[in-house]
């Protein structure tokens, strides 16, 4: 327990001490912005890509950190098209962490015995409609909101508000869920949902994993089921983000923009890694009203610092 607490508290700080203990000169060195990628020098991508790691399984909206941080710290707005690419990486740490549970699906919907089949090809086939909603919402807003980058739903404001009403959710679904249901208790219909739920992380602040942590919750499983299954269902959702986004990309990249994004993707991929490794152990015998009261204090934070014309509602 004392671990986990630990773990959690390093994580959300770490930043933090990182840009306390760099040079100013270095944070202000803003990106200049090509094909959507912003150009930056390589620690500035390792730093993103540890809040890229640090944040996407945690209920707390990855999105969220990658648009706000490196705003307050002068560096611009990364833009969708990093964002998306970077997060390769935590598909790359998700799908090493949970082979096992995907080579057991996979084999488990082929054997022999009736129940164990028909539960992993219910649970397979959730997982993929469970897709659906996000890579459907996903195309509408390519299509009707080609400049999503300089959308206002993408505006600090907005996420903050996203943050607070996540929070909230969050904070319901901790008091009303029963947390009663276990991985194998999942059914074809807990996939839908939670992928209905996922969809709602298309606006920046609200949070893949929390949106899905939050859904879980109402839905009656534990916590770190419900926390499993999230991961589980992300899988294709990132993929699917991260591949569309490198091919858009791709041919327009310079040579000067290749390393950085290595180094942002490895970086996300390391700590994303370690940050489903914290949060599985630190479910298994704590509460979200950590997450809870964070994203109540970073959604309020950002909303002061607009009032008081610290931030720019951009």
């Amino acid at each position: 327990m004392i671990l986990s607490k630990r773990f959690l508290y390093v994580l959300l700080t770490a930043v933090t001490a990182v840009i306390v203990g760099y040079p100013h000169t270095a944070w202000s060195q803003a990106p200049t912005v090509t094909q959507g990628v912003q150009q930056m020098n390589i620690f500035q991508a390792l730093v993103l890509g540890f809040i890229q790691g640090a944040t996407e399984f945690l209920p707390i909206s990855s999105t969220a950190h990658l648009k706000v941080i490196p705003v307050i710290l002068g560096w611009g707005d990364p833009g969708v098209a990093f964002t998306a690419i970077i997060q390769l990486g935590s598909i790359v740490a998700v799908i090493w962490y949970f082979w096992g549970d995907l080579t057991g699906i996979v084999k488990g919907a082929m054997g022999e015995d009736l129940e164990e089949r028909n539960f992993n090809r219910r649970l397979g086939l959730g997982i993929i409609l469970g897709t659906l909603p996000i890579v459907f919402f996903g195309l509408l807003i390519k299509k009707f909101i080609p400049d999503f980058d300089n959308s206002p739903i993408r505006s600090i404001g907005a996420i903050a508000i996203a943050s607070i009403v996540m929070s909230l959710l969050l904070g319901l679904a901790e008091i009303l869920g029963k947390r009663q249901r276990d991985f194998n208790k999942l059914t074809m219909t807990d996939g839908i949902l939670m992928g209905l739920a996922q969809s709602m992380a298309l606006v920046p602040g609200v949070s893949r994993s929390g949106s899905t942590l939050t859904a879980g919750l109402f839905m009656g499983l534990k916590r770190e089921t419900a926390a499993r299954f999230s991961f589980l269902l992300g899988i294709p959702a990132i993929t699917l983000a991260g591949l569309v986004e490198l091919k858009d990309v791709l041919g327009n990249i310079t040579s000067g923009e290749i390393l950085p994004l290595v180094v942002g993707v490895v970086s996300a991929g390391i700590f994303s890694y370690i940050a489903i490794a914290g949060l599985l152990r630190f479910l298994k015998t704590q509460s979200n009203w950590v997450f809870v009261w964070y994203r109540l204090a970073f959604g309020t934070a950002i909303l002061s610092a607009i009032a008081a014309g610290m931030l720019k509602n951009s």
